[in-house]
């Protein structure tokens, strides 16, 4: 299996050495034959930004951006199970001091907001970790 994570896209926006990449996202039903009958369909289009000093690209380029399999797992866990595991953990604990369900529920989703947070302070670290590299996509 290949460790690297790769997405064919188009250069939107170059500032330099920093380079805005458009990807499309599809989902397997998207690229069906009979998408148009179908309501589950999804497309969705994101800008990665890549810091590259590789001579050679100009806006309108099709390129392929690719990234470490092992930060894909790293984000996931920083993103979705860490969450879930504060959730978790902070209704089991005030199960035994609170009797009220919606009280508990919503101190256990409010523990988010320092979480997120101190994501957001540390983003600056966390993006030097999640470096994406960029060439060009050879034409078929």
């Amino acid at each position: 299996m290949s460790q690297l994570i790769e997405h064919t896209g188009i250069i939107k926006e170059m500032n330099g050495a920093q380079i805005q990449v458009l990807i499309t996202q599809t989902s397997a039903c998207s690229a069906c034959h009979a998408k148009s009958a179908c309501t589950a369909a999804d497309k969705s289009e994101k800008i990665i930004d890549i810091e590259s000093s590789e001579p050679g690209f100009k806006a309108g380029d099709r390129v392929i951006v690719s990234a470490q399999r092992a930060l894909g797992l790293k984000a996931v866990l920083l993103v979705f199970v860490i969450p879930f595991l504060i959730i978790l953990i902070t209704l089991f604990i005030l199960r035994a001091f609170v009797e009220n369900e919606a009280v508990s529920g919503s101190i256990a989703l409010a523990m988010l907001v320092p979480y997120y947070m101190a994501l957001s302070f540390f983003g600056k670290r966390i993006d030097a970790k999640f470096k994406f590299y960029i060439k060009k996509a050879i034409l078929e």
